[in-house]
């Protein structure tokens, strides 16, 4: 069967409904909420269906959106549906096979679903379903999240028939004014809106039977009863309705007021909106409100889910070091110190580190927890690209520009407008380009290649590089000037061997995220393992332990890592006669890939090449040995 994996929690869930049905009521409140539901739920269909007559055997859709598309309403038989078990109150849930039991469900499989219940007199109105063409999994039985929905979708819909029946009832009062009293006294008892008449001191005079329900008051206490004695004792309580009967008193309409009352019979709190004018003659009100308990009390229990939501991702990113990143390490967790202090700010920051320190997971970190989260962080990765083409992803070009451009590009800053841009390996930037490069983050602004116009940009750079870029602004390979504009916040990311005590979890991790591709489960390492690990000095940093850890689970035939031929071992003896002792940095690191080239058999990338081997991106290693003038003899 078939699973597709929930993309969403209920309290995200929940948190999203909320965000996109904010302010909606009615009708646009059940388009939306069924528009999120299939988006939500990785299903194809959702519908929120009514009762079409009074024996509930035949049911019509209110609203029937397949994603972001509605789709015509129809009538359909109880009996030829998923219906019938929440046509008597429960949530149904069937993960395949629903065709296979009503004739009415051709061509769907999976189905969720619950009903929609009256608040106020506990009838069954519909039901809310979502129904998918193809099986899914267990993961998909929200009947819980949905009771919530199909609960405000009650009271919405109680509106609607409300409303309209107040239109009904309003187009019959302007037709009988001038008909008896008696039958006008029917139409207030009736009204399915609570009515009250009150005097300018708030008492009672006459309530219709909506208005007494919802009050919990008895026939006997309404000439007697002052509206004010229904309200807490809560300041903004008593300030709401203060404020309401003053606007009465100065002759002003109110128009839509919630207020919080208490009911007479067991003092449970209840939210009406209300709305009141008063007499022409100015010795009373008339008023008139809805109960709108339900909502209020869904708003509230949505802010707390809210609240606790995000209290937990709080804990979250403290307890995971900015959810992506894993460490224990004090050096480590002074990096986080610096990506808290620096992320509130616009400052450049210039990440400095080894090749496989997690440079680019820190600037991430730092896009993340940023005033600019909520825009695209766009990676630019230096050393990739040809050096004829940086300049044209960078600042883009206009068709024509010159061989080859058949169109216009949009630049990688213009795409970053407004978010932040990560220029990974800048010290593999051309000279040519520094210049351009050092205008957009001094003044914000450049040309696209074949358009004079100046364009202006509001973005945050965050440049990341494993070179020493004082020793190149000495050999006139980086600007001095660009380097001084990068480094306004440095952030120095450590090696592997500087903070081995996030081994073992990193081994954890890594363990983890390649169960689900290898096929296996390593539910321990062995003592042996993690002090050989430990032991090793890790030159290749955290990429190096991942592609080991890798290879280690495809070797490995049980659940438990052993020694191996995998694992690392130190390098106590140099093999290369040529004495280390009299070569520059750079002649050690370029034996060292030769060295690595010829073991590999010149093979740069895939599992076995030399990349895999020296713990390096394919296209970093490729940098290097253009760089270096490393070719094959």
């Amino acid at each position: 069967m078939a699973k597709i994996k929930n993309p969403i929690s209920d309290s995200h869930l929940l948190q999203l409904v909320s965000e996109v049905t904010s302010g909606l009521i009615g009708y646009d409140y059940l388009v939306e909420v069924a528009k999120c539901i299939t988006s939500s739920l990785g299903m194809r269909y959702c519908f929120i269906a009514e009762c079409a007559n009074e024996t509930k055997t035949r049911l019509r859709t209110v609203v029937f959106a397949e994603g972001e598309k509605l789709l015509d309403n129809f009538e359909y038989n109880v009996s030829d549906s998923g219906c019938q078990m929440m046509m008597g109150g429960e949530t149904f849930f069937l993960p395949e096979g629903l065709y296979k039991k009503f004739a009415g469900a051709t061509g769907i499989e999976a189905y969720v679903g619950a009903p929609i219940i009256s608040p106020a007199t506990g009838e069954i109105l519909g039901h809310i379903a979502a129904t998918h063409t193809s099986p899914v999994g267990a993961e998909k039985d929200e009947t819980a999240v949905l009771k919530i929905f199909a609960a405000r979708a009650a009271a919405e819909i109680e509106r609607m028939k409300a409303e309209e029946k107040l239109k009904i009832a309003n187009a019959q009062l302007k037709i009988l004014l001038n008909e008896s009293e008696e039958r006008f006294r029917d139409l207030f008892e009736e009204a399915p809106i609570a009515y009250v008449h009150e005097g300018l001191d708030t008492k009672f005079i006459k309530a219709n039977r909506a208005a007494i329900r919802i009050l919990g008051l008895k026939q006997e206490e309404v000439p007697n009863l002052y509206g004010k004695s229904l309200t807490p004792d809560t300041p903004d309580a008593q300030r709401r309705m203060t404020e309401a009967f003053e606007s009465v008193g100065r002759g002003t309409d109110t128009s839509g007021v919630v207020l919080e009352l208490r009911r007479k019979d067991n003092g449970k709190p209840i939210w009406i909106q209300w709305w009141s004018n008063p007499d022409k003659g100015g010795q009373f009100t008339r008023t008139m409100f809805i109960d709108i308990s339900e909502k209020v009390l869904m708003e509230q229990e949505q802010a707390r889910l809210e609240a606790q939501n995000q209290y937990l991702q709080d804990e979250i990113k403290l307890n995971y070091n900015f959810e992506e990143i894993i460490s224990r390490s004090r050096d480590f967790q002074r990096v986080l110190q610096q990506i808290e202090q620096v992320a509130s700010t616009d400052a450049t920051v210039l990440v400095l580190g080894e090749s496989g320190t997690g440079k680019e997971l820190i600037a991430r970190a730092v896009h993340n927890i940023s005033n600019r989260s909520k825009r695209p962080l766009v990676k630019v990765n230096c050393a990739t690209l040809p050096a004829n083409l940086i300049e044209s992803e960078l600042f883009g070009h206009e068709k024509g520009a010159f061989t080859g451009a058949m169109e216009r590009k949009i630049g990688r800053f213009e795409l970053a407008d407004g978010g932040t841009i990560f220029l990974d390996e800048i010290g593999e930037l051309p000279v040519e380009l520094q210049a351009k490069l050092l205008r957009v983050l001094q003044e914000g602004e450049f040309e696209r290649l074949g358009n004079p116009k100046t364009m202006k940009v509001n973005v945050r750079v965050i440049a990341a590089t494993n070179r020493n870029l004082q020793q190149a602004i000495e050999k006139k390979e980086f600007r001095e000037d660009l380097y001084y504009r990068l480094n306004v916040f440095p952030i120095l990311c450590p090696p592997l061997r500087n903070r081995k005590e996030d081994i073992p979890l990193l081994v954890k991790h890594f363990c983890q995220k390649h169960e689900g591709k290898i096929g296996k489960k390593i539910s321990d390492v062995s003592t042996q393992v993690m002090e050989a690990l430990m032991a090793y000095d890790w030159p290749g940093n955290i990429r190096e332990l991942e592609n080991i850890i890798e290879r280690a689970m495809i070797l490995t035939r049980g659940n438990t890592l052993e020694p191996g031929e995998w694992l690392p071992v130190q390098k106590t003896e140099v093999e290369n006669p040529v004495s280390t002792t009299t070569l520059r940095l750079e002649d050690v690191e370029k034996n060292h890939i030769l060295e690595a080239l010829k073991k590999t058999n010149w093979k740069v990338s895939g599992e076995k090449g030399a990349a895999k081997l020296l713990g390096l991106n394919a296209t970093t290693l490729e940098a290097r040995m253009k760089k270096m003038g490393i070719k094959r003899e």
